[in-house]
């Protein structure tokens, strides 16, 4: 008996640090959101600004003046950049989630042989 509880502490642990996983996922997928609409926002001001427009670039306690152009290219790259980071930190959501599936499915059949 003392096999099927170990296995049990054993997937209940597993469990836990899969939750864990996942909730990190989550909020690593909320940053990435966030940053997300923050750039769609600044790309939406550049449409709104021509090419003679003034740009700074904050960099630590400096404005530092910028092209236009090379500022709305690096705020595009940075779009597709996060769009990437989202679709990877999804598809690790979607693996984790799996795995928390399988974990619990193995509980559960622990916690029948244990009933038995």
């Amino acid at each position: 008996m003392s096999d099927i509880k170990q296995e049990f502490e054993k997937l209940s642990m597993e469990f836990s640090n899969q939750q864990n996983n996942l909730n990190e996922l989550i909020t690593a997928r909320s940053q990435l959101e966030t940053q997300y609409q923050e750039n769609k926002i600044v790309l939406a001001e550049f449409e709104k600004l021509n090419d003679d427009s003034k740009i700074y670039k904050l960099t630590g306690p400096i404005l530092l003046p910028q092209d236009y152009a090379e500022a709305k290219m690096n705020v595009t790259k940075r779009i597709e950049f996060i769009e990437d980071e989202i679709k990877r930190v999804e598809t690790k959501v979607t693996d984790e989630e799996k795995r928390i599936e399988k974990t619990r499915d193995g509980i559960l059949a622990v916690r029948a042989k244990m009933g038995n």
